[in-house]
C-alpha cells in the first residue's frame, strides 16, 4: 500500500502536492476551514495552479440537512434561510469541511461527517433505518478483484454498506475493460485499485479505504485480512478474481477468521454465499474442489485454470453462450465474455447480500441464480406493434 498524499481530519502541515504525487493519489485531503491550519491550507490551494475547480454548494446541502431532520415541517423561503443561518452560525464559509481531490484538482465544500452521512443516506430510509445505517458504516468490507468487484465496491459505498474498505488488484485499466468498468479513456493505464478508491471517495470523502496495489499475494494476504487500528478485521469478503491460488487462499484465510465470503460469477446471475462466520469447518466452494488447497492450485496453466473455474461454478449451470465461449478462449476469443449488465446485476446482488449478512439476517450458505433469461423469457412470437407497416 502507498499513500502519496495523506488524508485526515486536519493535517499538521499541508504542502500542495506535485503533479506526480497528485497523479498517484487516491485519497482526498479533508480541511477544516474553522481551524487556522485548515484556513491556511485552503489559502495555499486557492493560490496554487493545482486548483482546477472550486465547488461550493454548502447551503444547498444544509437545506437538505434541515429537511432531513424535520421532514414534517414546511419551510418557506425565509424560514429556510433562517434555518440555514442557524446551522452555519452565520458563517457558511467556515462551516463543514473542504475535500481536496488532488487527482482532479477539485476542491469541494461538504457537510461535517455525521451530517454528511445523514443526508447522503437519507433516501435509504426506512429500507435501511438510521440505526442500521450507523451500524453498517462501522463495518469493513474487503474486495479482491476489481473488474467485476469494482462495481460491487462502489455499490456498497453508495448504499452505505460499509464505512471502511480494503481493495486488492494488481492490474491496470485497459481499453477492453471499458465494456464493464465505470471509467474514462483518460484513465487507461491507471491501477484498478486506485481507480476504484477514487470513485468511492468522490461520492463519500469520509470513507476509510486501503488499497493493495500488488493484489493478494503470499506477502500481502496476511495484511489484507489483519485487524485494523480499531481492532477489527474484515466483516465480509467479496471475492471476484480469476486466479485459482487467490480464490482458494482468500477462502482459507476467511474460514480461519470466520469471515463470510460472497462471489458473483457474472453469468446467469449466479450468487455464491459461504458463511464461514457461522460454519468455520465448511468446505470451500461448497465442497466442489474437494480437499485441494491453495498450494495445490498454484501455477496452473490456462487450460487447467479454466477447468478449475468450471469445477467451482458447475459447468452445467453456465449459459449456452458462456459454455461455447470457454471452448474458444485463446483461439477465436481473447478471454471469456463479461457484459456490463451482468456486472451491474452482480454488484446489486453482492451489495444486497452483504447488507443482509451485516445486519444479522439468518442468510444461509448456498448458491442462487438470478437468471434474467429465465425470469424474463423470450416469446416465440409477438404481435406486431400498433400502427406498424411492412
Amino acid at each position: 500500500m502507498t499513500h502519496p498524499v495523506e488524508s485526515g481530519p486536519e493535517p499538521d502541515h499541508f504542502v500542495v502536492p506535485s503533479p506526480r504525487e497528485a497523479g498517484e493519489s487516491f485519497r482526498p485531503v479533508l480541511l477544516d476551514p474553522a481551524l487556522p491550519a485548515g484556513a491556511a491550507a485552503l489559502a495555499a490551494l486557492r493560490a496554487s495552479a493545482r486548483l482546477c475547480e472550486v465547488h461550493d454548494r454548502i447551503e444547498d446541502q444544509v437545506a437538505e440537512l434541515v429537511r432531513s431532520r424535520a421532514p414534517h415541517d414546511v419551510f418557506g423561503p425565509r424560514d429556510m434561510d433562517r434555518a440555514i443561518a442557524l446551522v452555519v452560525d452565520g458563517r457558511p464559509d467556515a462551516y463543514g469541511r473542504w475535500a481536496w481531490y488532488p487527482w482532479s484538482g477539485r476542491l469541494v465544500h461538504v457537510l461535517p461527517e455525521a451530517e454528511f452521512r445523514l443526508v447522503r443516506t437519507d433516501r435509504n430510509r426506512d429500507k435501511i433505518t438510521r440505526e442500521q445505517q450507523e451500524g453498517l458504516l462501522r463495518r469493513r468490507v474487503g474486495v479482491v478483484g476489481l473488474s467485476v468487484g469494482s462495481s460491487a465496491a462502489l455499490t456498497c459505498a453508495m448504499e452505505g454498506v460499509g464505512g471502511a474498505f480494503r481493495l486488492a488488484d494488481f492490474d491496470r485499466l485497459s481499453l477492453s475493460n471499458l465494456n464493464r468498468l465505470r471509467a474514462g479513456v483518460h484513465e487507461l493505464g491507471l491501477e484498478k485499485s486506485v481507480l476504484c478508491a477514487r470513485r468511492m471517495y468522490e461520492l463519500d470523502p469520509y470513507l476509510d479505504i486501503e488499497i493493495h496495489r500488488a493484489g493478494v499475494t503470499d506477502e500481502t494476504i496476511a495484511d489484507f485480512f489483519a485487524d485494523g487500528e480499531n481492532g477489527r478485521g474484515l466483516d465480509v469478503l467479496i471475492e471476484e478474481c480469476d486466479t485459482p491460488w487467490v480464490k482458494v487462499a482468500a477462502r482459507e484465510h476467511a474460514r480461519r477468521g470466520r469471515i463470510p465470503v460472497l462471489m458473483d460469477t457474472n453469468d446467469r446471475g449466479l450468487l455464491d454465499i459461504e458463511r464461514f462466520d457461522l460454519e468455520p469447518d465448511r468446505p470451500l466452494f461448497h465442497g466442489r474442489i474437494g480437499t485441494r488447497t491453495a498450494a495445490d492450485v498454484r501455477g496452473l496453466d490456462r487450460d487447467q485454470t479454466i477447468r478449475f473455474l468450471l469445477d467451482i461454478v458447475d459447468e452445467q449451470r453456465l449459459s449456452p453462450a458462456m459454455t461455447d465461449a470457454l471452448t474458444r478462449v485463446g483461439q477465436t476469443l481473447s478471454s471469456w465474455p463479461q457484459l456490463a449488465s451482468g456486472v451491474m446485476l452482480g454488484a446489486a446482488l453482492l451489495t444486497d447480500t452483504a447488507r443482509r449478512i451485516l445486519l444479522g439476517e439468518p442468510l444461509p450458505s448456498g448458491r442462487h441464480s438470478i437468471d434474467l433469461d429465465a425470469l424474463v423469457p423470450v416469446r416465440s412470437t409477438l404481435p406486431a406493434p400498433h400502427g406498424a407497416t411492412l
